[in-house]
């Protein structure tokens, strides 16, 4: 219960709250933990969805999948992110994106239609969630706009030094690591691996950057 708590004290969901007003958000909005097996989905593209989720423990990707198999990481959710809060606010939608355990996960689960409505109870706090709630969909709409960005750079080094850069400025830190294998990271920059391993060889060739997996060190 304990880590939990201090998971939640990381969550932008939660941001303001007391110990005490997260515990009874618990009680006032229907929710519940489940957890999952590393490579387990936890839900699949044209399921509906009502709830938000808030990783607790592990590590989701979330991706979309084509007719052929083919995959694109959307993103990836660390203890403390909130994911599905899309879908959720959705009536009567369907999923258009699949999420994987990328590692044995519990997730937490919140029912999105009671979150967005003041309880009977007037709870104090229920109006500063419902803020928050607005907060972390923006997040979520900025996370895609530097995905966009990524993307629409010309060529594989320009998708990967725009991402690279990106996430040590986010970091503050010329070295650091990513949540991706080299799979992963073709999956969600939307390039072929093999180009994309001769490419980081020729940047790292080129005195540009170093790497070992997934630890990068910018120069």
């Amino acid at each position: 219960m304990e880590e939990m708590t201090s998971i939640l004290r990381s969550c932008w969901l939660f941001q303001g709250l007391t110990d005490n007003e997260r515990e009874q958000v618990l009680h006032c909005i229907p929710s519940h933990r489940q957890s999952y097996r590393k490579g387990e989905i936890l839900f699949h593209t044209g399921d509906a969805f009502s709830q938000a989720g808030i990783v607790l423990q592990g590590g989701l990707h979330i991706f979309r999948e084509d007719f052929w198999g083919n995959q694109m990481i959307l993103s990836d959710c660390g203890p403390g992110d909130v994911f599905g809060e899309v879908f959720a606010c959705l009536p009567d939608s369907t999923t258009d994106v699949s999420v994987r355990a990328v590692s044995d996960s519990q997730v937490l689960y919140l029912d999105v239609p009671h979150l967005l409505t003041v309880c009977p109870n007037a709870c104090p706090f229920h109006s500063r969630l419902i803020r928050n709630f607005i907060t972390v969909l923006a997040q979520k709409n900025r996370g895609l706009s530097r995905k966009i960005h990524h993307l629409t750079q010309r060529g594989i080094r320009g998708k990967l030094l725009s991402y690279l850069s990106e996430q040590s400025a986010l970091l503050g830190k010329t070295t650091f690591s990513i949540p991706y294998n080299r799979q992963q990271l073709a999956d969600y920059l939307s390039v072929d691996r093999s180009a994309l391993s001769a490419e980081l060889g020729r940047l790292q060739q080129e005195g540009i950057l170093s790497f070992h997996k997934n630890v990068f060190t910018l120069t």
